[in-house]
């Protein structure tokens, strides 16, 4: 209780975030159902008159960031120092604190399900609109919320020597307030949302592989919840060590061991069909890109199929843009602007979607090939440990894919556990170790009962709870971005 003391002296704003995450957390374990359906009639609500505007947000973020990377604001040098990191360190810490676990979760299920759901009525094959949609989904709009307020906060802090500061917690301009009254709250709000979802997604697949690989029943409720305990201890502790020692080390070995798993499934498969898939897919994404961004004629899937899809996605990437802005931010000193753009922009998204060709190009040739399809790559959380059952090695590789779930989990986790720390002590880049503790406990409460909330009902999961949970709570944080974008760059044409 001293410690909680102290804390509220010294930071109101980290005590109101703590005390309005337990209360939600309370309220999701005692009133569990009840909280489902106000989520589930809300989304709905959402879907229906702001679905257009999360689309052209998307659309507008794009085109915004590329703007400013080839005007001549691309050549500010983001501080006067040499980037601390390595390039390969650099891109291994963003793509892990990005993406992580993610593309484990949709490996396959995602690829397999738009093959045989085609959501555009385009002439192109079903193999090419599934990798096309793929990409639309995991690509350069999703980095786009990233960059945005990664470069936001890196020109406040390596640029305008803290002329848009990193006070109290997100920047303000010296003389223009940038951000209204709240936003600090609702940012902070918002990462630990999109956090948790993260979290409940990732636990409850890293015990579908375990299930599996144990042939028993999946759906362990008790399994999930110590998962979840696990993955927050393990992220603390990494986080504790601090950048170099923990986060970075953590997110150089997930790299390593994505890509001996995604060249082991690469050089099972027809090389050359897989290639052409990628290439022509890549082609099409980037000709559709703006009728794909704005739903528009045949390239409208329908608002059921964006509510499921896109809106989430959308919501999911905007709640991860604070944490994962900021600490792609904190790892870009000495970049400049332009590098640190095309860098978020171009890499992690063409790294995305050879990872989409390789597994979703096996799974169309092992249903075309196979006997008839029984829905094996349908579930999200077993559909990667069924797909690697008909490899050679599968029993490793299972284990090595469980694994890696766990390692991007914790990378994402310790990641945005820094970053949340930094907001609660006045943004110091290396925030007290008694911060780091203070937000493992509180994500590792809400995470938990997350998950109990995927578990209310029998046709439900936590997929299902989050898609309606995220898109709800990145609503204000989607206005905010807008916002973003146009007070910083009245702000860069002022000053340079």
């Amino acid at each position: 209780m001293k410690t909680v003391y102290s804390l509220v002296r010294q930071n109101i704003l980290l005590a109101t975030s703590i005390t309005i995450l337990l209360l939600c957390s309370l309220f999701i374990f005692f009133f569990t159902d009840y909280f489902y359906q106000l989520i589930d009639f809300a989304s709905l609500w959402i879907r229906e008159y702001f679905g257009a505007f999360y689309l052209w947000l998307g659309l507008i973020s794009v085109f915004f960031l590329i703007g400013i990377a080839f005007s001549r604001f691309g050549k500010i040098r983001l501080g006067p120092s040499e980037p601390e990191f390595s390039r390969l360190g650099w891109i291994a810490m963003l793509y892990s604190a990005g993406m992580g676990a993610g593309i484990l979760l949709r490996a396959v299920q995602e690829p397999v399900f738009m093959f045989i759901n085609p959501p555009l009525q385009t002439t192109d094959s079903a193999d090419i609109i599934a990798l096309e949609y793929t990409f639309y989904q995991w690509g350069f709009t999703a980095w786009a919320f990233y960059g945005i307020f990664a470069l936001l906060i890196a020109y406040s802090l390596f640029v305008a020597n803290n002329r848009i500061k990193l006070g109290h917690s997100l920047p303000q301009l010296k003389s223009v307030k940038l951000l209204p009254q709240g936003v600090d709250l609702l940012t902070i709000l918002t990462t630990v949302f999109g956090l948790v979802a993260a979290i409940g997604l990732g636990t409850t697949q890293i015990e579908g592989g375990l299930s599996h690989l144990t042939s028993t029943t999946p759906g362990n409720l008790w399994l999930t919840i110590a998962l979840v305990f696990l993955i927050c201890a393990l992220a603390f502790f990494s986080a504790y060590a601090g950048v170099e020692k923990g986060i970075k080390r953590i997110s150089t070995w997930n790299i390593f061991i994505t890509l001996l798993l995604l060249f082991f499934v690469f050089f099972q498969i027809d090389i050359l069909v897989s290639l052409e898939r990628f290439g022509i897919s890549l082609y099409q994404y980037i000709i559709d890109f703006i009728p794909l961004s704005l739903a528009l004629g045949t390239y409208d899937p329908g608002k059921e199929f964006l509510t499921d899809w896109t809106y989430y996605y959308w919501a999911f990437w905007l709640a991860w843009a604070p944490f994962t802005g900021i600490f792609i931010a904190r790892i870009s000193k000495g970049r400049t602007i332009r590098e640190m753009i095309l860098g978020v922009l171009l890499i992690p998204s063409l790294g995305s979607f050879f990872w989409f060709s390789v597994f979703g190009s096996a799974s169309f040739d092992l249903i075309n090939q196979g006997a008839a399809y029984n829905e094996e790559f349908d579930n999200v959380f077993t559909s990667i440990f069924r797909f690697l059952e008909y490899l050679p090695f599968s029993d490793l590789t299972n284990i090595v894919a469980v694994l890696l779930l766990v390692s991007f989990l914790v990378t994402s986790v310790d990641s945005a556990i820094f970053v949340l720390s930094m907001f609660s002590d006045k943004g110091k880049e290396n925030p007290k170790r008694k911060f780091r503790l203070i937000w493992a406990v509180i994500i590792l409460i809400f995470s938990e009962a997350i998950i109990v909330l995927g578990n209310v009902r029998p046709d439900s999961d936590v997929l299902t709870a989050m898609q309606k949970f995220l898109i709800i709570s990145s609503l204000p944080f989607a206005f905010f971005t807008a916002g973003i974008m146009v007070l910083f760059l009245r702000e860069l044409i002022k000053k340079h």
